[in-house]
């Protein structure tokens, strides 16, 4: 498993106006801290010094936010225009996100959707946590939704666990960590969500996979490689497949853009110039009253 460095970028994608890395597990994306100087900010301005914005405090508007432990697909704008044409999508929720994760147990519903709401806990020693609605402490509990498929079975170190595919439909702050510990199945190497119980494993199991930003006029669509397959970690090991991940991700994608396409026209209708209405005549009424009384006589 290669450390992070300064240089260890990985470049998903590039144009004009958007870039998405591969970010790397435990490192920030950005930090006021000056003792953190590894960050994903930093290793952009070192690899693209040219592309930094001295009009932003970081140098770089990223779209969304990964977390500390979280690696994969990560969006930058590269200008306030691109910045905004991506925060429309986000806002408009016409962003597709999936990500990979091994959690611990055997799940067996092949496929499943959480709908458990999630909250701010504010019990002492807990604050820096997310919980479920119900759970002592739990406030300011929101609505959320997370899509989850079982792609494998297998094991990790000799434990049992299950590979699966996470897509959120909501963005509530520690979603998919949440949903999954209060499940039963924490992902693996989550020491947060585990009450600092799972201490073994050199990362936390979660990755951002897929992206897809319809940034109109531009398209962003993202894989970040898989790396929960035995020739990258082979800690761990699968048993069964229930469901192949390029099936998975036909799926997904193929409602992506059946949503979007709906998105879109539901946009063009509004924003299309209203006919002018027009005065009922008096013969239409006469019309009109004439079938509303031969309808109430039947």
């Amino acid at each position: 498993m290669e450390p992070v460095s300064i240089e260890s970028l990985q470049i998903l994608y590039q144009s004009l106006d958007f870039l998405v890395v591969n970010k790397h597990w435990d490192i920030r994306i950005d930090s006021k801290m000056w003792y953190e100087k590894l960050t994903v900010q930093s290793q952009l301005k070192y690899r693209f010094p040219e592309l930094a914005d001295p009009d932003t405090y970081y140098g770089f508007r990223f779209c969304h936010q990964l977390d500390f432990s979280t690696s994969g697909a990560l969006c930058v704008a590269l200008n306030k225009e691109a910045a905004g044409r991506a925060y429309r999508c986000f806002k408009e929720r016409t962003v597709t996100k999936a990500y990979l994760a091994l959690v611990r147990g055997t799940v067996t519903e092949k496929r499943t959707t959480i709908t458990l709401a999630i909250g701010k806990n504010t019990q002492k020693g807990l604050t820096h946590m997310m919980c479920v609605e119900g759970t002592e402490g739990c406030q300011n509990a929101k609505p959320c939704q997370t899509d989850l498929i079982v792609l494998q079975h297998g094991l990790y170190k000799g434990d049992p666990v299950t590979k699966v595919l996470l897509q959120p439909l909501t963005g509530r702050t520690h979603q998919l960590r949440v949903h999954c510990s209060a499940l039963g199945f924490p992902i693996v190497g989550d020491f947060t969500y585990t009450f600092k119980k799972d201490v073994d494993p050199y990362r936390m199991m979660l990755h951002a996979y897929y992206l897809r930003i319809p940034a109109d006029p531009e398209l962003i669509e993202v894989t970040a490689p898989d790396p929960f397959r035995p020739e990258v970690d082979p800690n761990w090991t699968p048993v069964d497949t229930v469901h192949p991940l390029g099936q998975a991700m036909k799926r997904l994608t193929h409602e992506a853009q059946v949503s979007e396409s709906s998105s879109r026209l539901l946009h063009e209708q509004e924003s299309s110039p209203k006919k002018p209405e027009t005065m009922e005549t008096e013969q239409q009424r006469a019309v009109c009253q004439q079938w509303l009384m031969e309808w109430a006589g039947e």
